[in-house]
């Protein structure tokens, strides 16, 4: 397994000795900068590459920030950043310091990601080891089930999807699924139909902060071919699944604000603040389910059904009675998902505004 060791160099070579003891203890590759030796292209561009060649990156971080890049960052902020969407970061931060401004900025900003696998503080070289090695050693173990298969994750998320949503009777809705892997159980079945995991599912559907439920209709809990499902059948249903592998699917309704009257037309926010919630509560309920993330990566897939066209709420007031019905005889509309598909688990909570954006401009395709 290839780790990419990332720091300042000058001045913090005992702290990179560290590190790479502890990555070659464990009996695998450390990729540092100071082993690249002479090469056709900058040292920018190789420190990247190896990021991208590496399954996990071991940050470090000092009281310095380090020269800026023409980007305005300095090499290991690059690194970060490039690593962020890629891969698990291990995050160590120097105890006792008095970090530069620019410093004390990134290192708010990797604290602030809140779904990284691990973080911790360290005080000498010899406590940096202990904690890299520990922390490789839970890496190791969260991945130990099988390999991550994006287009097998990818198969399952879609087939997921329920088979009503050819149907136009019940309303416009939304349905999200977020799958994660490698595959493993995650949940046994004592406690999927444990009715406290129900109680504490439906209290955040219904009270946290991505409320999915709405409050004045009632919630049933049941078991249904061996998934735990939340719902609520109102005039069009919200439901939650859950699967023993921590496999989410969350459908809702889209309301179209009252002001279309009987134009079944989806407007665009009204579907970005439906995946918002649906992606929030998918990130709380998996931290809950799975706090050691060995669910490492994702796959995320969303589907609208219903609805004869989607305008923006301002496309439809500056026309309302004269909607062009472009989804009118359609078939079904396939969800939709990035390309690739699978992401880092951390990219959910961290990059949620680009996903969702991403996502509904995909979903628009569908009716032009």
């Amino acid at each position: 397994m290839r780790l990419f060791i990332s720091s300042l160099i000058t001045g913090m070579e005992d702290l990179r000795k560290a590190a790479r003891e502890a990555v070659t203890t464990l009996g695998h590759e450390p990729i540092m900068a100071e082993d690249f030796g002479a090469l056709p292209h900058s040292p920018q561009v190789a420190c990247l590459d190896g990021v991208r060649q590496s399954v996990a990156v071991v940050l470090i971080l000092g009281a310095n920030y380090g020269a800026k890049q023409p980007s305005g960052l300095s090499a290991t902020h690059e690194e970060y950043r490039e690593a962020r969407d890629r891969c698990p970061i291990l995050v160590f931060v120097q105890g006792g310091i008095n970090a530069e401004p620019d410093q004390a900025a990134f290192i708010a900003e990797v604290q602030g990601w809140n779904s990284g696998l691990m973080r911790d503080n360290f005080a000498t070289p010899g406590d940096l080891q202990a904690k890299v090695t520990r922390a490789v050693h839970r890496m190791e173990v969260a991945t130990a089930t099988a390999p991550f298969d994006g287009n097998e994750v990818l198969s399952r998320a879609i087939a997921s999807f329920p088979d009503d949503e050819r149907n136009y009777h019940r309303g416009e809705s939304l349905t999200v699924a977020v799958f994660g892997g490698p595959s493993q159980t995650v949940l046994r079945p004592s406690q999927m139909e444990d009715p406290a995991l129900a109680e504490k599912l439906e209290q955040q559907a219904l009270f946290g902060s991505a409320r999915i439920f709405s409050r004045g209709a009632a919630t049933v809990s049941e078991i249904v071919d061996d998934k735990l499902v939340l719902k609520q059948d109102d005039r069009n249903p919200r439901s939650v699944q859950l699967d023993a592998q921590g496999r989410i699917v969350v459908r809702q309704p889209l309301d179209n604000d009252g002001e279309n009257n009987m134009m079944s037309v989806i407007i665009v926010e009204n579907v970005q603040e439906r995946l918002f919630q649906a992606l929030r509560y998918s990130v709380w309920l998996l931290d809950e389910l799975d706090p050691t993330q060995r669910l490492s990566h994702l796959v995320v897939a969303a589907s609208v059904t219903g609805g004869f066209t989607m305008l923006t709420r301002a496309e439809f007031r500056a026309s309302p009675n004269s909607i062009s019905m472009s989804g009118f005889g359609r078939g079904e509309r396939p969800p939709v998902h990035l390309t690739p598909a699978h992401m880092p688990r951390a990219a959910l909570a961290q990059n949620m505004n680009p996903l969702v954006n991403d996502l509904v401009t995909l979903l628009r395709r569908q009716w032009r």
